[in-house]
């Protein structure tokens, strides 16, 4: 059956408008009556993570889903009054032509680094008396209507499209083949296999901001924290090192619960968010997530944003060095030493030549050493660099890099703007912040500096991997081996804060 809708698709291409996705993505199609309250399931202590994004995005050949339970039935319930019961079925995105194509307008920003760049405009716009949706059809973008193109800077372009066609899910199996309505739910009392791979037993699918669907599963807190931390810290890490890590991740998970709300579900399952697949706990994970049960860290009694990453390289940074935003008062540009007396030796990392001093210093001074990107050096060539920004769109192909220079750091070294000189009219582009690892994605921080070798090389000498806000994985590990409590780990990180069950604060 798979083959056969090939050529209806071959078909259909001959009917409908062909558009590039990153054009079509530019709008609005999420269904407008979904009975999923965002809110309420935080407050019941689920999260709607979007497992599988995009689909129907394929113009050719067909997206499809494969769900099959192991003992007991499955259901499949649609918004068009179809319920269908059975061991296995096969859903079908199918690109079907609509009757009366319409137009869509709406202002589109610039592709943005993170979601946190996108929230500090968004929140900029909404004081301005705006009303953006934040939304990620590829990139994190904000929309904004038609209506305010006479209101909004450059930064927002006008997108128009013409709509031909819709995409359909269809149930597939030995003896129907119908279509189905968003929101469509597919529950079990079993356990329910996904392409072969086991899930869990409730999932949705839900037609997102761009025409295409998102496959949404409903997961506790406990359940979705098995399924991230083996993949966030490591599942062979320290007993303390887990509990501390499942603390910061369900509380970060619970601040960020927003951040697909134009799209109908709370959280992705990549980077982007926090990393989660379904796997098999251990003891230890089992142990750690019970141990904190609705624990959450806090401030001023509201949870936290509480970022983590992989290794600080020997200094966390602040959060304002890393995005556009405000800084939060629980961050700070701290010192990782084991000795904190030895962070006299190092006044003001904002000076290149001491931060090249204490790049150089000895590791084992640091909590986290033994992060393999604890200290790096990236060679890299002014080809290499050129193809990079062509790819973003910030630089011709034929243009010709002649310097670049850091002219900004944070408090704790950290490259906050970063000017590349060039050949063309312009004569330099400047980056910022976390549009610096998003262009030069060969740098894994923006703790470092730079040096010329010859005219056509570079070298990036640094330390640690990531953005270095919060927790570092590899010092709380190494804190955990050595003795130290979830509790001191979390309060070497997150100033200020305290620990609090989240169920207690009134959500």
């Amino acid at each position: 059956m798979k083959y056969s809708y090939k050529y209806i698709y071959l078909f259909l291409i001959g009917l409908t408008f062909f558009v590039d996705l990153s054009y079509r993505n530019s709008f609005s199609f999420a269904e407008q009556n979904i009975d999923i309250n965002l809110e309420k399931e935080i407050k019941k202590g689920n999260f709607l993570i979007g497992l599988k994004q995009y689909l129907g995005k394929n113009i050719i050949y067909e997206d499809y889903i494969n769900f099959k339970a192991n003992d007991q039935f499955l259901k499949v319930e649609s918004t068009n009054g179809l319920k269908h019961q059975s061991k296995q079925v096969k859903i079908v995105f199918k690109k079907t032509p609509i009757e009366k194509p319409y137009i869509i307008e709406k202002l589109v920003s610039k592709p943005l680094a993170s979601f946190e760049s996108a929230k500090k405009q968004s929140d900029i716009l909404v004081k301005k008396g705006f009303k953006p949706t934040i939304t990620m059809p590829s990139h994190w973008e904000i929309w904004l209507p038609i209506e305010d193109k006479d209101k909004v800077n450059q930064n927002f372009k006008i997108m128009k499209m013409t709509i031909n066609y819709e995409v359909v899910p269809y149930l597939v199996n030995k003896y129907t083949f119908q279509k189905l309505t968003g929101p469509i739910s597919i529950i079990s009392d079993d356990l329910i296999k996904i392409n072969d791979t086991d899930y869990g037993n409730k999932f949705y699918l839900i037609k997102d901001s761009y025409g295409t669907w998102t496959l949404v599963q409903k997961l506790s807190f406990a359940e979705y924290l098995k399924g991230v931390l083996p993949h966030e810290i490591g599942a062979n890490s320290p007993l303390e090192a887990l509990k501390a890590q499942a603390i910061i991740a369900r509380t970060w998970a619970i601040y960020n619960s927003n951040r697909f709300e134009a799209d109908k579900f709370h959280l992705c399952v990549t980077t982007q968010c926090q990393v989660y697949k379904p796997s098999i706990a251990n003891k230890n994970i089992e142990k750690a997530i019970k141990d904190t049960k609705n624990k959450v860290l806090v401030f001023e009694d509201k949870p936290i944003n509480a970022f983590y990453h992989a290794s600080n390289g020997g200094i966390s940074a602040s959060s304002n060095e890393s995005w556009e935003m405000s800084n939060y008062p629980y961050f700070s540009s701290d010192y990782d030493f084991k000795n904190l007396k030895k962070k006299y030796l190092y006044p003001s990392l904002k000076k290149r030549d001491e931060l090249k001093f204490f790049l150089k210093s000895d590791k084992n001074n640091f909590f986290g050493k033994d992060h393999y990107l604890f200290r790096w050096e990236r060679k890299v060539s002014d080809k290499e660099i050129l193809n990079l920004l062509h790819t973003n769109n910030l630089i011709n192909q034929n243009s010709k890099i002649l310097d670049l220079k850091v002219t900004k750091r944070g408090s704790s070294g950290r490259v906050m703007k970063l000017e590349i000189s060039h050949n063309n009219s312009n004569g330099f582009i400047t980056l910022v912040k976390d549009d610096i690892r998003k262009s030069l994605n060969f740098l894994p921080s923006n703790l470092f500096i730079i040096d010329k070798i010859n005219d056509n090389l570079w070298v990036f000498t640094g330390g640690g991997f990531g953005h270095g806000v919060g927790l570092s994985q590899s010092g709380a590990i190494e804190m955990a081996k050595i003795g130290y409590s979830y509790e001191k780990i979390l309060k070497q990180y997150y100033k200020k804060t305290k620990i609090s069950n989240f169920m207690n604060l009134g959500q």
